[in-house]
């Protein structure tokens, strides 16, 4: 009995000894192995609810204080003989523009050696790039911030965690980005982005950066600052095209704040439209004296055709009717013909679109805030669509909503 007993209590321990020795089996290892990630989740520190939203909760432009529109269309007459100088005048007077501004100021004389009162730009030797981007340096900068003043940021201003600067007019590095920093109490780790050389439409691109970073971080503070000194590319010329071109540009500059929160304009998506085959239209070069802007007569015709070819993509499906709000870039007074025909809009719907061309011509990539700030001021609830033009041939367009 006692051996019987010894073996028993073997065989007993060896068989303990294997079952310990095996894996759990497998539901016990998925249920202890789900109750660590449950511990681990615990023990991690949230992070804040993704919002799907971007706001701009505020807009503020600003013009140089040099009104020029009528010294130009005198300067650009003396330069035609006098059957051409009567076209011009006739088409000049069509354009709807009755002020731009700019960074230099005129001459006294608009037919005299000089066309500043500098002395930079004197007949028959007008300045290179190289002087006009001094010229840029100093006064962009200036403007830009005069510009970001409008906001009123105050000590709000130490939060801006993004910096946007869109310009087409001119570079300089260290560049205005990083003037602001220092002149507009910024903080030293602000994230910059420069978009250059994109025209008119850079405004709509700088927006669409804005949303991303805002829908990727809802703790983002986005400062957008549009800032093109157009005039300093002023060119002497005796065709007809340039020198109407040349009478539709004007200085300024938007400043806007994008946020998670609202009130503002929520913005809401972006389409982008691109008449690549048109694409000769419209082109913006760099050359020895300036910037030379192409602007074919043959532009509105082709926007109208990329508009109404696009409807259905830009406008979701919605019919023209559908949208409360236009804020479109008044590239020129035929531009906006184009638009409002190729869209069978009401002469009211571009009223805003048409009062900025009026009062500041073309400002480039600026031009279209200065109509979106007017819709800052709209009832909520308003569906609205944003576009702006350029080279490609190029149309930039967005839907948002107003929001209290």
């Amino acid at each position: 009995m006692n051996l019987a007993r010894r073996d028993e209590t073997r065989f007993g321990k060896r068989l303990w000894d294997r079952q310990r020795s095996k894996p759990a089996p497998r539901h016990w290892c998925r249920r202890a192995k789900t109750l660590r990630q449950r511990r681990h989740r615990a023990r991690r520190p949230r992070r804040p609810e993704m919002s799907a939203d971007a706001y701009i909760n505020r807009i503020a432009t600003a013009v140089p204080e040099h009104e020029v529109h009528q010294f130009y269309l005198r300067f650009a007459a003396s330069m035609l003989a006098a059957n051409r100088r009567r076209i011009f005048e006739r088409m000049a007077g069509l354009a709807g523009i009755e002020s731009r501004y700019s960074c230099f100021a005129p001459a006294i004389d608009p037919e005299g050696a000089y066309v500043d009162r500098a002395g930079t730009f004197v007949r028959g030797a007008f300045p290179g790039t190289a002087a006009r981007m001094a010229m840029f340096r100093e006064a962009a900068p200036v403007l830009a911030k005069k510009g970001v003043d409008g906001l009123q940021l105050g000590d709000e201003a130490s939060r801006i965690t993004h910096l946007i600067v869109t310009t087409c007019t001119g570079f300089s590095a260290p560049g205005i980005d990083l003037d602001l920093v220092q002149s507009c109490g910024l903080s030293d780790r602000v994230e910059r982005t420069m978009i250059g050389f994109m025209g008119c439409y850079a405004a709509i691109n700088g927006l669409k950066l804005a949303r991303h970073i805002v829908r990727s971080d809802p703790q983002s503070r986005v400062l957008l600052v549009n800032i093109e000194l157009c005039t300093l590319h002023l060119n002497e010329t005796t065709e007809l095209e340039k020198l109407l071109s040349f009478c539709l540009w004007g200085d300024g500059c938007a400043v806007a704040l994008v946020t998670a929160e609202p009130p503002g304009i929520k913005l809401d998506s972006f389409h982008c439209v691109v008449a690549d085959e048109r694409r000769d239209l419209m082109r913006w070069d760099i050359r020895d004296h300036g910037f030379d802007m192409v602007l074919s007569g043959q532009v509105p015709a082709a926007i109208h055709d990329a508009l109404l070819s696009n409807q259905d993509a830009f406008l979701g499906g919605r019919p023209t009717e559908a949208i409360d709000l236009w804020a479109v870039h008044p590239g020129g007074r035929s531009i906006l013909d184009a638009v409002e025909r190729a869209l069978n809009l009401t002469p009211a719907a571009l009223k805003p679109s048409r009062e900025v061309l009026r009062r500041y011509g073309n400002m480039s990539s600026a031009t279209v805030m200065f109509a979106l700030q007017e819709m800052l001021k709209a009832a909520p609830g308003l569906l609205g669509c944003g576009m702006s033009f350029g080279p490609g041939l190029t149309a930039e367009t967005m839907l948002f909503r107003t929001v209290s």
